[in-house]
């Protein structure tokens, strides 16, 4: 998902406009970052109407929340706003599917070399799809771990499961995805 490109003093006039209750400044807001956050909300979320909810969820707690914001640079707007998107899906899949993640631990993976095939030639809009087609608490994990930026440590206490279950997870998630990216390129072959 590409960064917003917003100078300094764009971005912290908007904050201090959102922070007034600015009107106007919401509208900019979301047409600023509301493509970048449901991509991050889409991630996590697959259903359509679910993805909806958690979306509008994040957003008001962002507008009413934004008060309490410390501006600390340029980007630190968009960190803060993908950190409220992330956690208000994660709430929502511990309320929804509270125990997805440590179910599947014990599913097994048929084992795949890992040689890592090429995904230059698949769209993005069909890696999003694989992406989306990951048991939850795999997809879970591989976004917090790839796209968060978490360590296994981290992932385990936000989810209330093992380190090692994290790591599992994590190690499953890529084994079925490298499977769906081997399975498209074989059907798929690119044209010289």
């Amino acid at each position: 998902m590409p960064h917003v490109i917003i100078n300094v003093r764009e971005e912290q006039r908007l904050v201090k406009r959102l922070q007034e209750g600015d009107k106007t400044s919401a509208r900019e807001f979301y047409s600023l970052y509301a493509d970048r956050l449901a991509g991050v909300c889409s991630r996590y979320i697959t259903d359509e109407e679910d993805l909806k909810d958690v979306f509008q969820n994040a957003l008001v707690h962002i507008f009413s929340h934004v008060a309490d914001f410390k501006y600390r640079g340029v980007g630190s707007l968009q960190a803060w706003t993908t950190k409220v998107m992330v956690n208000e899906s994660l709430k929502f899949l511990r309320k929804k599917e509270q125990h997805e993640i440590v179910q599947l631990d014990n599913v097994a993976v048929d084992e795949i070399d890992d040689d890592d095939p090429s995904i230059s030639d698949i769209p993005p809009d069909t890696i999003r799809q694989m992406l989306s087609c990951l048991p939850t608490g795999y997809r879970t994990v591989l976004n917090l771990f790839f796209f968060e930026g978490m360590s296994h440590q981290e992932i385990a206490h936000l989810l209330g499961i093992k380190k090692e279950t994290s790591a599992s997870q994590l190690y499953k998630a890529k084994k079925v995805l490298l499977k769906m990216i081997r399975k498209y390129n074989d059907n798929n072959p690119s044209q010289p």
